[in-house]
């Protein structure tokens, strides 16, 4: 387990820095980075890169995500979720379940979304909730997100926190999205509970918790040696950490190096190619329904991932085109 992702489910009450500290102890690796932050107090679905696979962060941050959540109506807080303090409180006793589906309709689609004051975001080097706890105006810097859907788990019921699912684009703050829509059904809301689901083509059921991780790469005990007794294998090869196995540990969490799945097309070269490829040369490639400036993931006939390239020029209609590997792999 040294290149590749890693889906870890991430627990209430620490930072996504935290969860990738704690990777790269369990697996004595350095090299370890994330694709989406998640705040302290939200769940769910962590992406890992892992070695080689750091240098794809930039190609994966951008998939679309999937939360399930819990709006409270009624308050408004300074976090815009239930972890802050309350600045205002208002009755919900005019709200009503079709009322609140039709205000969460018009959300979906693109719009013009602004940052929670307390985020990570930055501006001039700081942090937004950094300005934010030292009393100073954070900015009022508005970014264009796209929801594909917000629609509730189940009815709602007066005085009961909602339950939601919320598809989105990269970059879209929920907390923001259920204060917004606390606002404009004149009650207020406050997010009370994000748990995310999916990113991309990763998901919450193939993940495991850092604790689950941490037990199935610990190497056996000494009790568990003698457990074996006289049938047991000899003590260098159970003493030997599972990460170091060749085996797969980690089960559907881990996505070996090679079969990292990209949100673009794949070409496989021939020999001749890849010896271009692998000094940065451009190749002619057959077959490809992408268009200039398109990112391409390169194999070789191994099925070997051996580079990122970028579609320079169209020729002619028959898919044939000149790719500029742009990141490499050796």
């Amino acid at each position: 387990m040294k290149d590749g992702l890693l889906l870890i489910d991430k627990h209430s009450g620490c930072t996504s820095h935290d969860i990738v500290a704690a990777a790269r102890r369990i697996l004595r690796l350095k090299k370890i980075g994330h694709c989406g932050t998640l705040d302290p107090a939200a769940t769910g679905l962590l992406l890992l890169t892992v070695g080689r696979a750091t240098r794809l962060t930039r190609f994966l941050i951008r998939a679309p995500k999937v939360y399930e959540g819990a709006a409270r109506f009624g308050i408004v807080t300074d976090t815009y979720d239930t972890t802050g303090e309350t600045t205002s409180e208002h009755a919900t006793d005019a709200l009503s379940a079709p009322e609140i589906e039709t205000a969460m309709d018009g959300f979906v689609g693109a719009y013009l979304q602004t940052p929670p004051p307390y985020c990570a975001k930055k501006v001039g080097g700081v942090k937004y909730y950094e300005l934010a706890r030292r009393g100073e105006k954070v900015p009022d810097e508005k970014k264009e997100v796209t929801v594909y859907e917000f629609s509730t788990l189940e009815s709602w019921q007066p005085d009961i926190d909602l339950r939601f699912r919320l598809g989105c684009s990269s970059g879209t703050y929920a907390r923001s999205i259920v204060h917004e829509l606390g606002q404009n059904l004149g009650c207020g809301a406050a997010l009370a509970e994000l748990r995310r689901t999916r990113i991309g083509a990763f998901r919450l059921e193939d993940s495991l918790t850092i604790e689950q991780l941490r037990e199935r790469l610990a190497p056996p005990t000494p009790e568990s040696d003698e457990a074996g007794g006289s049938g047991a294998a000899p003590a260098a090869a159970k003493t030997a950490p599972a990460a170091e196995t060749g085996e797969r540990p980690a089960g559907s969490a881990w996505i070996p190096f090679d079969e990292v799945p990209l949100p673009f097309d794949q070409v496989v070269v021939d020999a001749q190619q890849e010896r271009r490829v692998k000094n940065g040369q451009s190749v002619l490639v057959r077959d490809l329904d992408g268009q200039e400036g398109d990112w391409i993931q390169l194999l070789t006939q191994r099925r070997r991932f051996i580079a990122v390239g970028s579609v320079v020029e169209r020729i002619g209609t028959r898919g044939v085109a000149v790719v500029q590997p742009k990141v490499v792999f050796n």
